[in-house]
């Protein structure tokens, strides 16, 4: 077993990590985590990249330093990068600023007249807030703010994840996306509250998507449905389920 093999496995466990959790945070397969964790591959250059943006790290400590046999100098460097200004400023896209947005995403100076705050268990990645409005989300509420992470690359969204989808026709939208193995070049977009029909967008009109990872919204914040939605949601429930039993007899 390589050093790296053994750090991964020690930085995992040092932040207090399942398998499934820091597969996810770098973008593979918990069986693929494990098999560097056991030595049965070695490390992808890329994951390692990730993992030293996610502790701080260099590659070559990464790849030549046993850190189970450092803790001391390594949580002191822990210690000293907390008690220094390096949380993760996360850039704020408020309703009234996602017109601008769409023009200007890409443009640095724009995001740098955003708003920006930190959040403590945010270190590392590429993070942004939006606003949300809307119902389509319920129970997530109007007004919510949505802490997502930048996704690289389409394949790394598993299906039915919550992400902000940023789009040439749709703008700025908060849904749940399903991928179509047999049309790849198309997204189907999903909402929490049923009474918002799915609909599918081209995935060559997708500017940006970030994978949600934080909801911040008002602790007095009241979730109402309306009854009569709900009622109709209820009798089309009825006549699915009256209508698959008289396929099955």
């Amino acid at each position: 077993m390589s050093v790296a093999n053994k750090n991964l496995k020690y930085l995992r466990k040092l932040r207090g990590l399942t398998q499934d959790e820091f597969a996810n945070k770098l973008h593979i397969k918990r069986s693929l985590l494990g098999a560097y964790e056991e030595g049965r591959a070695e490390p992808r250059l890329e994951v390692l990249e990730t993992v030293s943006d996610l502790f701080k790290l260099t590659l070559d400590e990464l790849l030549r330093k046993d850190l189970s046999e450092t803790t001391e100098n390594y949580l002191a460097k822990r210690r000293a990068i907390k008690l220094s200004d390096t949380a993760a400023k996360i850039p704020f896209v408020p309703v009234k600023a996602a017109a601008g947005y769409l023009n200007g995403y890409a443009d640095h100076e724009f995001i740098d007249e955003l708003n920006t705050f930190t959040l403590p268990m945010v270190s590392g990645g590429n993070y942004r807030a939006f606003e949300i409005s809307g119902d389509s989300m319920l129970p997530t509420p109007s007004g919510s703010i949505i802490v997502g992470e930048k996704v690289e690359a389409m394949d790394h969204v598993k299906n039915n994840t919550a992400c902000i989808v940023v789009s040439k026709n749709d703008g700025i939208v908060y849904k749940r996306v399903q991928k179509n193995g047999k049309t790849k070049n198309k997204l189907m977009l999903m909402s929490d509250n049923p009474t918002f029909q799915p609909y599918s967008i081209s995935s060559e009109d997708v500017l940006e998507m970030w994978e949600a990872q934080f909801i911040i919204s008002k602790t007095n914040t009241l979730q109402s449905w309306n009854v009569g939605q709900l009622v109709n949601i209820v009798a089309d429930l009825q006549q699915e389920v009256a209508g698959m039993k008289k396929k099955i007899n």
